[in-house]
């Protein structure tokens, strides 16, 4: 009997609408002759930024890089608590870890892997900065709460959306909430590039204008580097592909929405959305 593997995701049976699109970007680019912070990447953070509701989108490297500057341009600093969960990849606590910060892990919900408002609260300290929730595979973690938290103990509250592109409730979308949300553009996230990529979103102008200045070396203008920044930019063709593809962001939803119903159906399985 002939075997045959099912991908998790096999890019080669994407829409040929979106592979000319984006063989279309590629090609702009290339006759550009410009390929870091150009034209392309001002476009995409416009629209990501009016896509999911906030003033700023700051594009970088990758979603670590997106949580780490995220973290700095908020002023977390060295033996600053940042309190997050277990239940996320590694990059979350890494990104926490570079900024020279102690990660503090608090319980998970069991029923949605998200992290335990309760947990949290039990685990803020006097050296508590700040609360940084990951939105795990499409779904808010509970906002609502933890940012009503946060304001309690006057503490900050950080959003690692890289699995929760346009995930949203009555109240606004991911990465709108708190501070700063943090995006993956990973090629299997619901919002991926051919490569990385990575975006911060932002409602506020100073955290804006520092992460600008952090994902290029610090500087805040040509050659002048007010303080140690690093090298985390989104580039012009990564820019320009997501452009494309974030015209097919909802449809793409759409279905994995209705891949998920016929799972639970079939399965009998809780849904949890």
């Amino acid at each position: 009997m002939n075997k045959r593997s099912v991908l998790m995701n096999d890019f080669r049976l994407e829409p040929q609408e979106l592979k000319d699109a984006q063989s279309s970007a590629v090609a702009r680019v290339i006759n550009s002759g410009w390929y870091i912070l150009g034209k392309e990447v001002e476009t995409f953070e416009a629209s990501w930024a009016k896509t999911c509701g906030a003033k700023h989108c700051i594009g970088v490297a990758n979603g670590m890089d997106a949580i780490e500057i995220g973290l700095r341009a908020s002023g977390v600093n060295q033996a600053d608590e940042i309190i997050t969960t277990p239940m996320t990849a590694f990059a979350t606590v890494l990104a926490v870890v570079r900024c020279g910060a102690i990660p503090v892990l608090a319980d998970i919900e069991p029923e949605t892997g998200a992290i335990d408002v309760e947990s949290v609260e039990r685990c803020i300290s006097p050296k508590t900065k700040g609360i940084l929730t990951v939105h795990l595979y499409g779904r808010l973690s509970n906002v609502n709460k933890l940012k009503d938290l946060a304001n309690k103990h006057k503490i900050l509250f950080f959003e690692d959306c890289a699995q929760s592109h346009l995930a949203k409730n009555e109240a606004g979308v991911a990465g709108t909430f708190g501070e700063f949300g943090a995006y993956s553009f990973y090629p299997t996230k619901n919002l991926g590039c051919i490569g990385d990529g990575g975006a911060i979103i932002t409602n506020r102008d100073d955290l804006a204008d520092e992460a600008r200045r952090l994902r290029n070396y610090g500087q805040t203008k040509r050659y002048y580097h007010s303080h140690f920044g690093v090298n985390s930019r989104l580039d012009e063709m990564q820019a320009a592909i997501l452009s494309e593809r974030l015209l097919f962001l909802q449809d793409f939803t759409d279905k994995r929405r209705k891949i998920a119903a016929r799972y639970q159906e079939k399965l009998n399985l809780k849904s949890i959305t």
